[in-house]
């Protein structure tokens, strides 16, 4: 039976291999899977607007945007978008 509750249930076991790994306290550990499960659950459209507003604002331009981007997206772990029977077929089949 788990000790945590909530959506950090289910990471548990990655709870306490933190503790111990880390020395992390139980509940800090849960905090740091919170906020990295929370990192990576952005969709590809989410991190696209999100990091094209940031690099706006440091005074970058568009030209200079799409690669930056486009290089990042290619290492990221991304929230996978929600397919249908159909579109998983085709990924299969083509």
């Amino acid at each position: 039976m788990s000790t945590f509750s909530g959506p950090v249930a289910a990471h548990g076991e990655l709870i306490r291999h933190l503790t111990v790994s880390t020395g992390l306290a139980p509940g800090t550990a849960a905090r740091v899977v919170t906020d990295v499960l929370a990192y990576y659950a952005e969709t590809t459209e989410q991190f696209v607007r999100r990091r094209h507003a940031e690099l706006r604002r440091r005074g970058h331009g568009n030209t200079a945007i799409w690669p930056v981007l486009a290089e990042e997206l290619s290492e990221r772990l991304v929230l996978a978008a929600a397919l249908s029977e159909r579109q998983l077929r085709r990924i299969v089949y083509g």
